[in-house]
């Protein structure tokens, strides 16, 4: 088992376990979440099923949007390995 599974398993026993007890701020602290995080938790887990209990990462999913071409790339790591002494502020006019 993963450590988003047990990640995972920790948030939905929080859940059931509300709803056992009929008593959010109890279950939470025996958990040790804060209550908002069981209500992020609880909105998550409605919108997203058994999904939404796994953490996921901010930011963009694939490639960045600023990404330049391959082409681009190859062409600036070509010239830095031929003039490794080129600096970033030198200027070919």
């Amino acid at each position: 088992m993963t450590t988003d599974q047990k990640v995972a398993r920790r948030k939905l026993s929080l859940l059931e376990l509300a709803s056992d007890l009929g008593n959010v701020s109890k279950a939470c602290k025996l958990i040790g979440y804060s209550r908002q995080q069981f209500y992020e938790i609880r909105r998550n887990f409605q919108t997203y099923g058994a999904e939404g209990l796994l953490d996921r990462l901010p930011g963009p999913h694939g490639p960045h949007p600023n990404r330049v071409e391959d082409s681009v790339e190859k062409a600036i790591l070509d010239y830095c390995l031929e003039y490794p002494t080129h600096g970033p502020l030198r200027w070919t006019w």
